[in-house]
């Protein structure tokens, strides 16, 4: 009986101490921070081309939902540690960029901050939006728009297009040694909402995939009659994502109950092609206008990047063309720490018809390496942080191992996949 007693109280201290390494927050304040509007002394050189090794590598930002909360000072942190380390041509911001605010002066302010980022690093910058950017506030999506361009380092859409998801456009990636075009970016604002009550999260609209259509084709005209070969960024994931995953009528471990339709739930299939973890349910549109449809149709996209979903960073095939969310990029102190992170994705001008992507997490970005080096340097701020990433990261790595290895175990069923 005193053994018994002996363990159940060595469990609970440890449970205690598990607990207590995961809720705890340093929570330093960040120095570094720029709330100063656009230098108009700064200029970034926004055309995007191949380097003189032939590589393009763009950093796939994605979330960053930017507000002033307690986290705000650390997330900025992260995202600009996240340029240094990988050191990127492009950024491709996908929406939920910031959190709008009555006051359109605090908005402003929060893109500020983020901008200036990349501005005083000279990288340039496409961005677009999620559902959240304009949800709220006096500030319309092109009014949002038209603040960011006051950057120099913001490749955007021209508001005058009139689409309804404004921040939509295209980036001809040119070769390393002349203007030809050797590779594209599609750039698709996804909205926020439909016209419903109650309201399902928005879509490509119909306008938008016919601007598409005409595009590829000009491109494809201009290339001696080759398609230019691409990939698209864009907030919301495509609503095909569920005809590649495995549907099963009941809940079971890692699998995850359709947005929409109530009890169809869905999980890896393990004869498609996978890559990284499916933590929570995706969240296409309601709707579907055809936007995967006629990328299919018209052969040109290799694969499409979304957010979105904060926790998910995998893909799947599906057509030929692979389908990826990417993790949450900013720290949200005790909120699923393994999984926020940012991906990465390198396009050699060599081959075209490829690319090359990966999925860095925040705990394996700001490792024990990393919090060796800021302490040399004698950055406290960075030390603290990342010590912070670090520690629960690993501990919340390790028991989520140790759950797919149960799951594993008892179903033989693989809940992860390499990214």
């Amino acid at each position: 009986m005193a053994k018994k007693i002996i363990l159940i109280v060595l469990l609970l201290l440890v449970f205690i101490l598990v607990a207590g390494i995961i809720y705890f927050e340093l929570d330093p304040k960040n120095t570094n921070i720029n709330f100063e509007p656009a230098n108009a002394q700064s200029e970034t050189d926004t055309t995007i081309r191949f380097n003189s090794d032939g590589k393009l590598k763009i950093l796939h930002i994605a979330d960053t939902h930017l507000n002033y909360d307690k986290h705000f000072d650390s997330s900025i942190w992260v995202i600009a540690e996240a340029c240094d380390v990988e050191k990127p041509d492009l950024v491709v911001l996908t929406g939920d960029n910031t959190h709008p605010n009555e006051d359109p002066e605090k908005t402003k302010m929060l893109i500020n901050a983020l901008m200036n980022i990349f501005e005083s690093r000279k990288i340039p910058v496409a961005v677009t939006f999620g559902n959240h950017d304009s949800e709220t506030g006096p500030m319309t999506r092109a009014e949002i728009m038209e603040y960011y361009k006051t950057f120099s380092c913001v490749i955007s859409a021209d508001s005058s297009e009139g689409f309804k998801n404004c921040a939509t456009f295209n980036i001809p990636v040119l070769a390393s040694d002349s203007d030809k075009v050797g590779f594209n970016l599609w750039v698709f604002d996804s909205g926020d909402y439909d016209e419903d009550e109650p309201r399902h999260y928005d879509r490509v609209r119909t306008e938008q995939i016919e601007w598409y259509k005409q595009t590829s084709a000009n491109l494809k005209k201009e290339n001696d009659g080759e398609t230019v070969n691409s990939v698209v960024f864009q907030h919301i994931i495509v609503p095909e994502i569920y005809d590649v995953l495995k549907k099963d009528d009941s809940k079971q471990p890692y699998a995850i109950e359709h947005i929409y339709n109530e009890g169809e739930y869905y999980m890896f299939d393990p004869e498609a092609v996978n890559y990284g973890t499916l933590n929570e349910k995706p969240c296409p549109g309601y709707y579907n206008d055809g936007q995967f449809e006629a990328m299919v149709e018209t052969g040109d996209v290799m694969a499409v990047f979304t957010g979105h979903d904060h926790t998910n960073a995998f893909g799947v095939r599906n057509q030929n063309i692979d389908i990826y969310t990417s993790p949450m990029t900013r720290y949200k102190g005790l909120a699923y720490t393994t999984q926020y992170g940012y991906r990465v994705v390198e396009i050699d001008e060599n081959d075209t018809s490829t690319y090359k992507t990966r999925v860095e997490r925040l705990y394996d970005v700001f490792d024990f390496n990393y919090i060796k080096t800021a302490r040399d340097n004698g950055d406290k701020y960075s030390t603290r942080i990342a010590f912070e990433l670090a520690v629960k990261g690993g501990v919340q790595e390790g028991f989520m191992k140790l759950y797919q290895s149960v799951i594993e175990f008892f179903t033989g069923r693989q809940v992860t996949y390499p990214d």
